[in-house]
């Protein structure tokens, strides 16, 4: 690529197209983009299928966060519908809201045992509180310790080892508590403040938040292929970390994802947005994409996803693995990583190792432009 420019930015997602924006718009420096694969956006790619419908290529995408900052900068790129997202879990052969919360407790035992229950979880821990399952495994007193080894079983043990291929025992406690138990009747999934889909998608968004004279985008471009000879002094890298280092230290583990989409004649399949199936089948979830849209067409598409393990080469990493085991595997390429500041800075999921949401990885990326990046540009000194 015979341009120079000041800036390469290895990948296309929330990370990498939030810090282009801001190079480009707030430092009028020149940035190119890369990204492997064929679009922006990274796994919030959307696009319409044949039957008209939007779909989430890489499965569905929720936007919510508590951040006025990363809701107020994303929304010059786009206007939102209100979408609070709702999800069913089929326990003991009937369809349950979750998270498990006051309600799910009512449909699943007869009404003395379930208010006798509640009554003791309000009692335990206070009404509107969202507990971990590892808190309320902790919790003394028999109908305590029957109800989080009922829960723990019907909702967490066997979908974590689906999606993750091993026990909740062996993650990070932050894996299993982004799926906390609600002592109320708020039957939301998430809880935040903002929750909202992008009107028009968020493939739109991102070509607007990229949508300068100061960026270029260069689609199905390996970062390998570059390594050796940047057309950039300055690189942000969000691809996965052991990688770019060439595996020196070992191999990382992470999490794909296979999907299956199935189009429907007529309107909407599922009553909610998303059902789990925690304990049959191999595969976790289905989600109907006409509730995420709030589109009607004359055919619905939906998505089942099959996790599956990561295989360089077959197929996408989607999620890091956090665990004890995986925090002390990272550690030497962070401190690679860190050596190479002010030339090459590391952000995003897969660079960072760390699970985000894409409010989160929004925000990192703002973070980074203004602690780090903004000033070294500036040639100032970053503490």
């Amino acid at each position: 690529m015979p341009k120079k420019y000041d800036w390469l930015i290895v990948g296309a997602g929330f990370t990498g197209a939030v810090i282009a924006e801001r190079i480009a718009t707030q430092l009028d420096q020149r940035v190119l983009i890369v990204d492997r694969r064929d679009h922006i956006a990274g796994n919030a790619f959307d696009t319409r299928n044949e039957a008209g419908n939007l779909i989430h290529l890489y499965g569905p995408h929720i936007f919510h966060t508590n951040s006025p900052k990363v809701f107020h900068h994303l929304s010059r790129f786009t206007r939102w519908r209100p979408y609070f997202h709702h999800v069913l879990g089929h326990v003991d052969g009937r369809f349950v809201p979750v998270p498990f919360n006051l309600e799910t407790l009512d449909q699943l035992f007869p009404q003395a045992m379930a208010q006798r229950m509640a009554d003791a979880l309000v009692a335990h821990f206070g009404f509107g509180t969202k507990v971990p399952i590892t808190k309320l495994r902790q919790a003394e007193g028999d109908e305590m310790s029957f109800l989080a080894d009922y829960i723990y079983d019907k909702l967490f043990l066997n979908y974590t080892m689906k999606q993750w291929g091993c026990t909740p025992e062996q993650l990070d406690a932050s894996v299993t508590a982004r799926v906390p138990i609600v002592i109320s009747r708020d039957s939301r999934y998430f809880g935040d403040i903002y929750q909202a889909m992008p009107v028009d998608g968020y493939t739109a968004m991102f070509e607007r938040m990229l949508d300068h004279p100061n960026i270029d985008i260069e689609l199905g471009v390996d970062f390998a292929h570059l390594k050796d000879a940047p057309p950039a002094d300055r690189i942000v890298y969000t691809g996965p970390i052991d990688e770019f280092f060439g595996h020196c230290e070992g191999a990382l583990p992470y999490r794909s994802l296979r999907f299956e989409f199935e189009t429907h004649a007529g309107g909407r399949v599922q009553p909610v947005g998303t059902v789990n199936y925690p304990n049959e089948f191999d595969f976790t979830r289905i989600t109907d994409f006409s509730h995420l849209t709030g589109e009607t067409h004359s055919h619905t598409t939906t998505v089942c996803e099959f996790p599956q393990a990561y295989v360089a080469g077959e197929n996408d990493p989607y999620y890091p693995v956090p665990s004890p085991e995986t925090k002390s595997r990272v550690q030497p390429y962070r401190q690679m990583a860190q050596e190479l500041k002010g030339k090459v800075w590391f952000a995003g999921r897969l660079a960072d190792y760390v699970y985000y949401n894409m409010d989160q990885a929004c925000a990192r990326g703002l973070s980074l432009f203004e602690k780090e990046l903004a000033p070294a540009a500036l040639g100032m000194e970053v503490g």
